[in-house]
């Protein structure tokens, strides 16, 4: 099993803030996301792995745990020590393939079951199997449309393969179960379930809030004040959107129908949020205009125009 280093994928220190980790997770999705990326399979399989490190890292108890299995390398790196196995002579472990997640987060996140329990004089009473978890790594296009995927369970040696439904407009946190495919029953009893914990995929431009997306929008100064149209991400491509003249800093505007699927078969909203950029530097002639902008200009913060 190969270690992980999921500070390196990200390109940041194990000090790192958690704005400094979203800020890198963000630049390096929009490179790998397969609707820009040059090699759609290489940058879909990369686009996992920062999704990945992210997940981890952007979440307080999976960081502690990811940092107390490792170690400072010599040079400085971060080393794996190992993650703790089963524990227990009646607990099995398992392993999922298929799932967008590597071998090593499987190990060091994945499920277990439990085994069976004796009754008086030590005679082995019939019991269900346990159920068995494991997390599944959805993008938002697959949330969108819905999809099928291949997902494997090795245990006790042997590999299984099932086939997956993802149902459209799938929820974050949702369990797909698959039944009679967990555990195996003890003395006669029934097989547990196979449940499938949907994590949505993070998007480098797209953050979900129930069934409606919203997106972080930089226009200019310029853009905000005279109005304009400008490209706007959403999951079915970049849609033209009209920013209205007069438009403030932390304004939403709405584009229906650009969301996730409704159980009433509609889909929710996009929201763009707008940003006023600023550049940071200004060429001589685009400072004397700002100057006699200043000049001209009776509109001050706070007050009317």
């Amino acid at each position: 099993m190969e270690f992980r280093d999921y500070y390196e994928t990200l390109g940041v220190t194990r000090t790192a803030s958690a704005e400094e980790i979203r800020s890198a997770f963000r630049k390096k999705a929009r490179e790998y996301h397969p609707d820009v990326a040059k090699d759609k399979a290489q940058g879909a399989e990369r686009f996992k792995e920062v999704n990945e490190a992210y997940e981890v890292l952007s979440d307080p108890a999976k960081r502690m745990k990811y940092d107390q299995m490792g170690r400072e390398g010599p040079g400085g790196g971060f080393a794996w020590q190992g993650a703790p196995g089963p524990s227990g002579p009646d607990m099995e472990e398992f392993h999922f393939g298929g799932t967008g997640y590597s071998d090593f987060f499987e190990h060091l996140f994945g499920g277990m079951g439990s085994g069976g329990v004796r009754g008086p004089g030590g005679r082995r009473m019939a019991r269900r199997g346990s159920d068995i978890e494991g997390d599944l790594m959805v993008p938002l296009e697959e949330a969108l449309g819905g999809s099928v995927r291949e997902v494997t369970l090795q245990r006790g040696g042997k590999t299984e393969t099932y086939r997956v439904k993802i149902p459209a407009g799938v929820r974050e946190g949702q369990r797909i179960r698959l039944a009679g495919k967990g555990e195996s029953g003890r003395s006669g009893g029934e097989s547990g379930d196979l449940y499938l914990r949907v994590r949505l995929a993070r998007h480098p431009d797209l953050r979900v809030e129930g069934r409606d997306l919203y997106t972080d929008l930089e226009v200019a100064p310029w853009e905000a004040v005279l109005g304009a149209s400008v490209p706007v991400p959403t999951l079915d491509g970049r849609v033209t959107l009209k920013i209205p003249a007069g438009s403030t800093a932390g304004q939403k505007l709405r584009l229906r129908g650009q969301g996730l699927p409704r159980e009433d078969g509609g889909r929710g909203d996009l929201y763009a949020v707008l940003e006023i950029a600023v550049p940071g530097r200004v060429g001589p002639e685009e400072k004397k205009l700002w100057e006699k902008l200043a000049e001209e200009s009776r509109w001050r913060p706070g007050g009317a125009a």
